[in-house]
């Protein structure tokens, strides 16, 4: 089937969740090399969790946790966050990930690279950075009127949160594993309360309690009818062809910035059945669900596979849903390993599927919704004429 999704752990109202990228991060400050840069494997699941974070989590969410390292990911040890998010709602959030996003499932049982052992080991050591200790929050009745709170989103979350047809700018409420994990109660009061020092305000006095209850309903209102769980492709071996086309010329790429190269140049390469390599940096539970056809799953927690990439030239283009930073992770390895043809997919994995690249994906799987652009945002830089860059 040609069809993605997958992938911003938590939180909910406020932050934004993906961002077209710059500079190709490292794991975050202090974090030891990511698990298989070397010649042996490393399980995640044997580091421990400060490590782990480390390895899997900061190159977004930051070493201490604040957010915005990469993609504007949230804070997970926003006070209002942390007194709300139940260790379920942190597990699940974990496990499952956020479809059509850069948060990733890492769940073992998806594919991912921790074990439910692994994952409780997170969960309590973001509590314990927080600090902040969980709140009970009272069930939401009786429920908000969906007509009224339609018309308050539209007029005060829309152009941040998007709806189901558009992503905006900050966490995608109409996501399905947010609404899954998320309670009416942690709806209601993270617009009541806002994340303090991000875009996300508290909405407490600007509008009423049946205000946001209403808004609360409507948000609810995306989830739609429950669907049954979709099966996953098969997991990869480790045995799949690298090189896409091992016969044919060389592609003349124009790049930018000197590490990143477009979706329609790499589009025009297979269309013209050019020599190249594709790898997915994400990891395999996404590679599960939906990946660029011909791609080979090398996760960014996981590099032991490079050893095998052929050194003669050959181009290899990493690519993740960020769109930039876990794919800048493999890439900047590639280039210490002396592999100068080695860029990253510009725009990341979720364009390629959403302009309808060959992709291969799971049943049901369907393009992420498309995401509109940041009002706030300046103007892309207009890039400046230059040479082919062969090998």
């Amino acid at each position: 089937m040609k069809s993605p999704l997958l992938a911003s752990l938590v939180v909910m109202v406020a932050v934004t969740a993906c961002g077209s990228g710059g500079a190709t991060p490292s794991p975050g400050s202090g974090a030891p090399p990511p698990a298989g840069s070397g010649s042996a494997r490393v399980d995640p699941s044997k580091l421990s969790a400060k490590d782990a974070y480390l390895t899997l989590c900061a190159v977004c969410h930051a070493a201490k946790m604040e957010g915005g390292a990469a993609d504007h990911a949230p804070s997970l040890v926003s006070p209002t966050f942390a007194e709300s998010a139940t260790d379920d709602f942190l597990r699940r959030s974990i496990a499952f990930g956020r479809p059509g996003t850069s948060m990733a499932a890492y769940s073992k049982q998806l594919g991912g690279p921790l074990d439910d052992a692994a994952i409780t080991g997170l969960i309590a050591l973001i509590r314990t950075t927080g600090g902040v200790p969980l709140k009970e929050l009272a069930p939401l009745a009786p429920a908000g009127d969906v007509t009224c709170g339609a018309a308050l989103y539209q007029k005060n979350c829309q152009s941040c949160h998007g709806d189901t047809v558009a992503r905006g700018q900050a966490i995608h409420l109409a996501n399905p594993r947010f609404l899954e994990v998320a309670s009416d109660a942690f709806i209601h009061y993270a617009i009541e309360n806002g994340r303090p020092n991000t875009k996300m305000v508290a909405w407490k006095g600007a509008l009423s309690t049946q205000d946001i209850d209403d808004v609360t309903a409507y948000v609810r209102n995306f989830a739609g009818k429950a669907q049954a769980p979709q099966p996953l492709l098969p997991a990869p071996t480790g045995d799949e062809p690298l090189v896409i086309n091992p016969k044919g010329k060389t592609p003349v790429f124009k790049l930018t910035e000197d590490k990143y190269v477009s979706v329609d140049q790499v589009k025009a390469a297979l269309d013209a059945k050019q020599r190249l390599i594709i790898i997915d940096a994400r990891p395999p539970s996404e590679w599960r669900q939906v990946h660029v056809e011909g791609a080979v799953s090398i996760p960014y927690h996981d590099m032991t596979r490079l050893d095998q990439i052929p050194k003669d030239g050959t181009w290899t283009i990493a690519y993740c849903a960020c769109p930039h930073h876990l794919s800048g992770i493999v890439m900047d390895e590639l280039r210490k390993r002396g592999y100068k043809n080695a860029v990253v997919l510009d725009e990341g994995v979720n364009e390629w599927h959403r302009r309808g690249y060959p992709v291969v994906a799971a049943p049901g799987v369907k393009p992420p919704p498309k995401e509109a652009p940041d009002p706030a945002a300046p103007p892309p830089p207009v890039p400046s004429p230059g040479k082919p860059q062969g090998r």
